[in-house]
Protein backbone atom coordinates (compact mmCIF):
# COMPACT_ATOMS: atom_id res chain seq x y z
CA UNK A 1 0.00 0.00 0.00
CA UNK A 2 1.33 3.46 -0.86
CA UNK A 3 1.64 5.98 1.96
CA UNK A 4 -0.85 8.81 2.45
CA UNK A 5 1.91 11.39 2.66
CA UNK A 6 5.62 11.76 1.93
CA UNK A 7 8.36 14.21 2.87
CA UNK A 8 10.43 16.68 0.88
CA UNK A 9 13.10 19.11 1.99
CA UNK A 10 13.21 22.50 0.28
CA UNK A 11 15.54 25.49 0.30
CA UNK A 12 14.19 28.04 2.79
CA UNK A 13 16.86 30.73 2.50
CA UNK A 14 20.29 31.26 1.00
CA UNK A 15 23.09 31.14 3.58
CA UNK A 16 25.63 33.96 3.48
CA UNK A 17 28.39 31.77 4.90
CA UNK A 18 27.91 28.43 6.67
CA UNK A 19 24.83 26.30 6.07
CA UNK A 20 22.55 26.87 9.07
CA UNK A 21 19.72 24.86 10.70
CA UNK A 22 17.13 27.10 9.03
CA UNK A 23 18.68 27.00 5.54
CA UNK A 24 16.27 24.17 4.67
CA UNK A 25 12.81 23.17 5.81
CA UNK A 26 10.76 19.99 5.58
CA UNK A 27 7.43 19.81 3.77
CA UNK A 28 4.77 17.11 3.95
CA UNK A 29 3.05 16.36 0.67
CA UNK A 30 0.00 14.26 -0.18
CA UNK A 31 0.90 11.11 -2.05
CA UNK A 32 -2.10 11.47 -4.37
CA UNK A 33 -0.56 14.71 -5.68
CA UNK A 34 1.93 12.55 -7.61
CA UNK A 35 0.66 11.96 -11.15
CA UNK A 36 2.62 9.76 -13.53
CA UNK A 37 2.31 10.85 -17.15
CA UNK A 38 3.34 9.44 -20.49
CA UNK A 39 6.96 8.21 -20.59
CA UNK A 40 7.36 8.87 -16.88
CA UNK A 41 8.02 6.75 -13.80
CA UNK A 42 7.30 7.14 -10.12
CA UNK A 43 10.42 6.41 -8.08
CA UNK A 44 10.77 5.63 -4.39
CA UNK A 45 14.10 7.14 -3.40
CA UNK A 46 16.43 4.86 -1.44
CA UNK A 47 19.73 6.79 -1.21
CA UNK A 48 20.81 10.37 -1.90
CA UNK A 49 24.27 11.69 -2.58
CA UNK A 50 25.68 14.62 -0.62
CA UNK A 51 28.38 16.54 -2.49
CA UNK A 52 30.40 19.74 -2.00
CA UNK A 53 28.93 21.14 -5.22
CA UNK A 54 25.58 21.46 -3.46
CA UNK A 55 26.90 24.52 -1.61
CA UNK A 56 27.31 26.22 -4.96
CA UNK A 57 23.86 25.16 -6.13
CA UNK A 58 22.19 27.21 -3.38
CA UNK A 59 24.24 30.33 -4.16
CA UNK A 60 22.44 32.82 -6.41
CA UNK A 61 25.27 33.24 -8.89
CA UNK A 62 25.96 32.36 -12.51
CA UNK A 63 27.32 28.83 -12.79
CA UNK A 64 27.12 25.65 -14.84
CA UNK A 65 23.63 24.92 -13.42
CA UNK A 66 20.92 27.39 -12.40
CA UNK A 67 20.67 27.91 -8.62
CA UNK A 68 18.08 26.02 -6.61
CA UNK A 69 15.14 28.38 -6.09
CA UNK A 70 13.74 29.36 -2.71
CA UNK A 71 10.96 26.88 -1.91
CA UNK A 72 12.30 24.33 -4.41
CA UNK A 73 13.25 20.77 -3.47
CA UNK A 74 16.99 20.65 -2.82
CA UNK A 75 18.84 19.27 -5.84
CA UNK A 76 20.59 15.93 -5.33
CA UNK A 77 21.45 12.81 -7.25
CA UNK A 78 20.40 9.46 -5.89
CA UNK A 79 19.21 5.90 -6.30
CA UNK A 80 15.68 4.60 -6.24
CA UNK A 81 13.25 1.91 -7.28
CA UNK A 82 10.49 2.34 -9.85
CA UNK A 83 7.13 1.74 -8.15
CA UNK A 84 4.83 2.59 -11.08
CA UNK A 85 5.12 3.70 -14.70
CA UNK A 86 3.12 5.77 -17.14
CA UNK A 87 2.01 4.92 -20.63
CA UNK A 88 4.92 4.17 -22.95
CA UNK A 89 7.59 4.24 -20.26
CA UNK A 90 10.71 2.21 -21.03
CA UNK A 91 11.00 1.25 -17.35
CA UNK A 92 9.28 -1.48 -15.37
CA UNK A 93 8.09 -1.70 -11.81
CA UNK A 94 11.00 -2.84 -9.67
CA UNK A 95 13.76 -1.35 -11.84
CA UNK A 96 16.67 0.11 -9.88
CA UNK A 97 17.46 3.56 -11.26
CA UNK A 98 19.61 6.61 -10.69
CA UNK A 99 18.63 10.22 -11.27
CA UNK A 100 18.50 13.77 -9.91
CA UNK A 101 15.61 13.14 -7.55
CA UNK A 102 16.35 15.84 -5.00
CA UNK A 103 15.69 15.66 -1.29
CA UNK A 104 12.40 13.79 -1.45
CA UNK A 105 11.03 10.36 -0.60
CA UNK A 106 9.19 9.99 -3.92
CA UNK A 107 9.64 11.63 -7.32
CA UNK A 108 7.90 11.54 -10.69
CA UNK A 109 10.64 11.48 -13.30
CA UNK A 110 10.77 11.66 -17.09
CA UNK A 111 12.23 8.53 -18.65
CA UNK A 112 15.05 10.52 -20.25
CA UNK A 113 16.24 11.73 -16.84
CA UNK A 114 16.61 8.21 -15.39
CA UNK A 115 19.29 5.56 -15.86
CA UNK A 116 18.67 1.90 -15.12
CA UNK A 117 21.35 0.49 -12.84
CA UNK A 118 22.98 -2.85 -13.57
CA UNK A 119 26.00 -3.27 -11.26
CA UNK A 120 29.01 -4.88 -13.00
CA UNK A 121 30.78 -7.85 -11.34
CA UNK A 122 32.50 -6.84 -8.12
CA UNK A 123 30.29 -3.79 -7.59
CA UNK A 124 26.99 -2.95 -5.90
CA UNK A 125 24.23 -0.50 -6.73
CA UNK A 126 25.66 1.87 -4.10
CA UNK A 127 28.79 2.24 -6.21
CA UNK A 128 26.70 4.28 -8.65
CA UNK A 129 26.66 7.02 -6.02
CA UNK A 130 30.41 6.77 -5.65
CA UNK A 131 33.05 5.18 -7.89
CA UNK A 132 30.68 4.37 -10.78
CA UNK A 133 28.66 7.59 -10.48
CA UNK A 134 29.44 11.30 -10.69
CA UNK A 135 32.15 10.92 -8.05
CA UNK A 136 33.96 8.36 -10.16
CA UNK A 137 33.50 10.26 -13.40
CA UNK A 138 34.86 13.44 -11.76
CA UNK A 139 37.94 11.63 -10.49
CA UNK A 140 38.60 9.78 -13.73
CA UNK A 141 38.27 12.60 -16.24
CA UNK A 142 39.81 15.20 -13.98
CA UNK A 143 42.90 13.04 -13.52
CA UNK A 144 43.27 11.55 -16.98
CA UNK A 145 41.86 14.20 -19.33
CA UNK A 146 42.75 17.41 -17.48
CA UNK A 147 45.68 16.12 -15.43
CA UNK A 148 47.13 13.96 -18.21
CA UNK A 149 48.87 11.84 -15.56
CA UNK A 150 51.70 9.59 -16.77
CA UNK A 151 53.46 6.63 -15.18
CA UNK A 152 56.39 7.64 -12.99
CA UNK A 153 55.06 11.14 -12.30
CA UNK A 154 54.32 12.59 -8.85
CA UNK A 155 50.64 13.16 -8.11
CA UNK A 156 49.49 15.18 -5.10
CA UNK A 157 45.82 15.04 -4.07
CA UNK A 158 44.15 17.37 -1.57
CA UNK A 159 40.95 16.28 0.17
CA UNK A 160 42.36 12.79 -0.35
CA UNK A 161 40.07 11.08 2.18
CA UNK A 162 36.94 12.44 0.51
CA UNK A 163 35.04 10.51 -2.11
CA UNK A 164 36.65 12.08 -5.21
CA UNK A 165 40.09 12.40 -3.65
CA UNK A 166 40.23 8.80 -2.50
CA UNK A 167 39.44 7.53 -5.97
CA UNK A 168 41.94 9.90 -7.60
CA UNK A 169 44.61 8.43 -5.32
CA UNK A 170 43.73 4.90 -6.37
CA UNK A 171 43.53 5.75 -10.06
CA UNK A 172 46.91 7.41 -9.72
CA UNK A 173 48.43 4.24 -8.31
CA UNK A 174 46.83 2.18 -11.08
CA UNK A 175 48.46 4.55 -13.60
CA UNK A 176 51.90 3.97 -12.09
CA UNK A 177 52.36 7.35 -10.41
CA UNK A 178 53.89 8.21 -7.05
CA UNK A 179 50.91 9.42 -5.00
CA UNK A 180 50.87 11.78 -2.01
CA UNK A 181 47.52 12.37 -0.35
CA UNK A 182 46.59 15.24 1.97
CA UNK A 183 43.93 14.83 4.69
CA UNK A 184 42.96 16.38 8.01
CA UNK A 185 43.45 13.69 10.67
CA UNK A 186 45.95 11.00 11.58
CA UNK A 187 43.23 8.35 11.15
CA UNK A 188 42.48 9.50 7.62
CA UNK A 189 46.17 9.47 6.76
CA UNK A 190 46.50 5.95 8.15
CA UNK A 191 43.54 4.83 6.02
CA UNK A 192 45.05 6.38 2.90
CA UNK A 193 48.37 4.63 3.40
CA UNK A 194 47.15 1.35 4.87
CA UNK A 195 44.00 0.69 2.85
CA UNK A 196 44.39 2.70 -0.35
CA UNK A 197 48.14 2.30 -0.76
CA UNK A 198 49.19 5.91 -1.27
CA UNK A 199 52.95 6.38 -1.02
CA UNK A 200 52.63 9.07 1.63
CA UNK A 201 49.72 10.76 3.42
CA UNK A 202 50.18 14.17 5.02
CA UNK A 203 48.08 15.75 7.79
CA UNK A 204 47.57 19.39 6.87
CA UNK A 205 46.75 20.20 10.50
CA UNK A 206 50.23 19.10 11.63
CA UNK A 207 52.46 21.96 12.80
CA UNK A 208 55.19 20.64 10.49
CA UNK A 209 52.93 20.25 7.45
CA UNK A 210 54.77 22.70 5.19
CA UNK A 211 58.10 21.03 5.90
CA UNK A 212 56.55 17.58 5.56
CA UNK A 213 55.03 18.60 2.22
CA UNK A 214 58.31 19.81 0.76
CA UNK A 215 60.17 16.70 1.95
CA UNK A 216 57.57 14.18 0.73
CA UNK A 217 56.68 15.85 -2.54
CA UNK A 218 59.88 17.40 -3.77
CA UNK A 219 58.33 18.79 -6.93
CA UNK A 220 55.01 17.64 -8.35
CA UNK A 221 53.75 16.90 -11.84
CA UNK A 222 50.01 16.83 -11.19
CA UNK A 223 48.12 18.49 -8.35
CA UNK A 224 44.49 17.44 -8.07
CA UNK A 225 42.90 20.25 -6.08
CA UNK A 226 39.73 19.69 -4.07
CA UNK A 227 40.23 22.39 -1.45
CA UNK A 228 41.87 25.56 -2.82
CA UNK A 229 43.20 28.07 -0.30
CA UNK A 230 46.58 27.78 1.38
CA UNK A 231 47.23 24.23 0.20
CA UNK A 232 46.81 25.30 -3.42
CA UNK A 233 49.27 28.13 -2.75
CA UNK A 234 51.72 25.59 -1.33
CA UNK A 235 51.32 23.33 -4.35
CA UNK A 236 52.02 26.27 -6.67
CA UNK A 237 55.40 26.67 -4.97
CA UNK A 238 56.40 23.04 -5.70
CA UNK A 239 55.71 22.66 -9.43
CA UNK A 240 57.85 20.73 -11.87
CA UNK A 241 58.19 22.10 -15.37
CA UNK A 242 55.01 21.46 -17.39
CA UNK A 243 53.05 20.55 -14.26
CA UNK A 244 49.26 20.39 -14.42
CA UNK A 245 46.89 21.62 -11.70
CA UNK A 246 43.40 20.16 -11.87
CA UNK A 247 40.84 22.50 -10.34
CA UNK A 248 38.09 20.19 -9.15
CA UNK A 249 36.87 22.08 -6.07
CA UNK A 250 37.67 24.72 -3.50
CA UNK A 251 35.95 23.42 -0.41
CA UNK A 252 38.05 25.55 1.95
CA UNK A 253 36.31 28.69 0.68
CA UNK A 254 32.81 27.53 -0.30
CA UNK A 255 31.33 29.07 2.84
CA UNK A 256 33.47 32.21 2.68
CA UNK A 257 31.48 35.22 1.39
CA UNK A 258 34.75 36.90 0.34
CA UNK A 259 37.22 34.18 -0.69
CA UNK A 260 40.84 35.25 -1.13
CA UNK A 261 42.56 35.23 -4.49
CA UNK A 262 45.75 33.40 -5.44
CA UNK A 263 49.16 34.93 -4.83
CA UNK A 264 51.57 32.36 -6.26
CA UNK A 265 50.08 32.02 -9.73
CA UNK A 266 53.16 33.48 -11.43
CA UNK A 267 54.90 30.14 -10.80
CA UNK A 268 52.67 28.84 -13.61
CA UNK A 269 54.64 31.08 -15.96
CA UNK A 270 58.06 30.15 -14.64
CA UNK A 271 57.37 26.42 -14.80
CA UNK A 272 55.34 26.47 -18.05
CA UNK A 273 52.53 24.90 -16.02
CA UNK A 274 48.79 24.72 -16.55
CA UNK A 275 45.85 25.20 -14.18
CA UNK A 276 42.46 24.16 -15.51
CA UNK A 277 38.95 23.75 -14.20
CA UNK A 278 36.41 21.29 -15.55
CA UNK A 279 32.79 20.19 -15.21
CA UNK A 280 32.12 16.46 -15.23
CA UNK A 281 28.87 16.73 -17.21
CA UNK A 282 30.93 17.74 -20.25
CA UNK A 283 32.24 14.16 -20.44
CA UNK A 284 28.83 12.44 -20.45
CA UNK A 285 29.38 10.69 -23.78
CA UNK A 286 32.63 9.20 -22.45
CA UNK A 287 31.25 7.88 -19.14
CA UNK A 288 31.15 4.24 -20.35
CA UNK A 289 34.94 4.26 -20.81
CA UNK A 290 35.46 5.36 -17.21
CA UNK A 291 32.84 2.97 -15.83
CA UNK A 292 34.52 0.04 -17.58
CA UNK A 293 37.98 0.82 -16.15
CA UNK A 294 36.76 1.62 -12.63
CA UNK A 295 34.54 -1.47 -12.57
CA UNK A 296 37.58 -3.57 -13.49
CA UNK A 297 39.39 -2.09 -10.50
CA UNK A 298 36.48 -2.87 -8.19
CA UNK A 299 36.40 -6.43 -9.50
CA UNK A 300 40.13 -7.08 -8.98
CA UNK A 301 40.26 -5.28 -5.66
CA UNK A 302 42.65 -2.52 -6.73
CA UNK A 303 39.91 0.07 -6.25
CA UNK A 304 38.05 0.26 -2.96
CA UNK A 305 35.01 2.32 -2.02
CA UNK A 306 34.03 3.59 1.40
CA UNK A 307 30.70 5.08 2.47
CA UNK A 308 29.61 7.31 5.33
CA UNK A 309 25.87 6.65 5.61
CA UNK A 310 23.46 8.98 7.41
CA UNK A 311 20.05 7.50 8.18
CA UNK A 312 16.86 9.37 7.29
CA UNK A 313 15.93 12.13 4.83
CA UNK A 314 15.23 14.45 7.77
CA UNK A 315 18.95 14.37 8.62
CA UNK A 316 20.16 15.51 5.19
CA UNK A 317 20.35 19.21 6.19
CA UNK A 318 22.48 18.49 9.25
CA UNK A 319 24.65 16.00 7.32
CA UNK A 320 25.55 18.30 4.42
CA UNK A 321 27.85 20.56 6.52
CA UNK A 322 29.94 17.48 7.40
CA UNK A 323 31.54 17.85 3.98
CA UNK A 324 32.94 21.25 4.95
CA UNK A 325 34.17 20.30 8.41
CA UNK A 326 35.88 17.08 7.28
CA UNK A 327 33.66 14.95 9.52
CA UNK A 328 33.10 12.28 6.86
CA UNK A 329 35.49 9.63 5.57
CA UNK A 330 34.57 8.36 2.12
CA UNK A 331 31.39 9.01 0.18
CA UNK A 332 28.68 10.78 2.21
CA UNK A 333 25.17 9.52 1.46
CA UNK A 334 21.74 9.66 3.07
CA UNK A 335 19.68 6.50 3.35
CA UNK A 336 16.10 7.54 2.64
CA UNK A 337 14.41 4.12 2.64
CA UNK A 338 14.93 0.41 2.23
CA UNK A 339 14.37 -0.93 -1.26
CA UNK A 340 10.65 -1.67 -1.49
CA UNK A 341 9.58 -5.27 -1.95
CA UNK A 342 7.89 -5.84 -5.29
CA UNK A 343 5.40 -8.41 -6.43
CA UNK A 344 6.76 -10.73 -9.15
CA UNK A 345 6.74 -9.25 -12.64
CA UNK A 346 4.28 -10.69 -15.13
Amino acid sequence: MPPNTFSQIVLRERPVADILPDTFESKTKQFDELHVGKSQALVQVTYLSLDPAMRGWIRDKRSYLPPVKIGEVMRSGGLGVVVSVGEGSKFQKGDLVSGMFGWTEYAVMNDKSLEKISPPPGSTSMDFLNTLGMTGMTAYFGLHDVGQLKAGETLVVSGAAGAVGALVCQLGKRAGARVIGIAGTADKCAWLEGDLGVDKALDYKSPTFREDFAKAVGYLDVYFDNVGGEILELALSRLNQNARIVLCGGISSYNDPQPKGLKGYQMLIAQRAKMQGFIVFDYAKQYPVAVKEIAAGLADGSIKSKFHIVEGLQNAPSALPMLFSGANVGKLVVKVSDEPSMSPKL
